[in-house]
């Protein structure tokens, strides 16, 4: 019963003391806690500045180029146009020499593929034995999709290569409903 006790006292010293130095480190808050009175804005803080609204006060900031000066007879109703002669545009758009995809090499080389059965479950994730965000290319009898890998699994007893999410699963194995697996070739990248 002493060792009980004797266990208890010093937890809570423990924790008193930790409790204390979190008191201790936590920071002053800033600025001060009464309202300050409010003030009357001095007139000596500003400057006044006169900017002349018409084009003869103008000249007296210095010379401007041809551009700033407003055409003879300008009016506000008129649509600006800009002098000098509007730029040439190009007779013709350069051609460039594409080269030709052959069939089959449109996606760069996998690092290794691997063929077996695709299954689905209804947890939004792709599955296999391999690190997450692993890409792989999923192809069955339906088409072939790209999808990056975000769960560990499926257990090596079961012989699936890759459990599937059940859209991606009915999108590429080309079965009806009914079907709980499929025979997939997967290409690691």
């Amino acid at each position: 019963m002493v060792g009980w006790y004797m266990r208890r006292r010093s937890v809570v010293a423990t924790v008193a003391l930790i409790a204390t130095f979190a008191l201790v480190g936590l920071p002053v808050p800033a600025g001060s806690r009464a309202i300050s009175a409010t003030r009357d804005l001095q007139p000596a803080a500003f400057t006044s500045v006169i900017i002349p609204a018409d084009a003869s006060a103008l000249s007296a900031w210095g010379d401007f180029d041809e551009a700033s000066e407003p055409a003879a007879g300008a009016t506000a109703d008129q649509p600006y146009e800009e002098p000098g002669d509007a730029p040439e545009a190009p007779a013709a758009r350069p051609k460039v020499e594409q080269p030709s995809a052959k069939a089959g090499e449109s996606w760069k080389q996998p690092r290794k593929k691997l063929t077996g059965y695709a299954s689905f479950y209804d947890n939004g994730t792709t599955a296999m034995r391999l690190p997450r965000g692993t890409v792989v290319r999923i192809c069955g009898d339906g088409g072939c999709i790209e999808r990056t890998v975000t769960d560990y699994g499926p257990s090596k007893r079961g012989g699936r290569l890759i459990d599937m999410y059940r859209p991606d699963f009915f999108e590429i194995c080309g079965c009806g409903s009914w079907s709980g697996t499929t025979k997939v070739t997967v290409s690691i990248y």
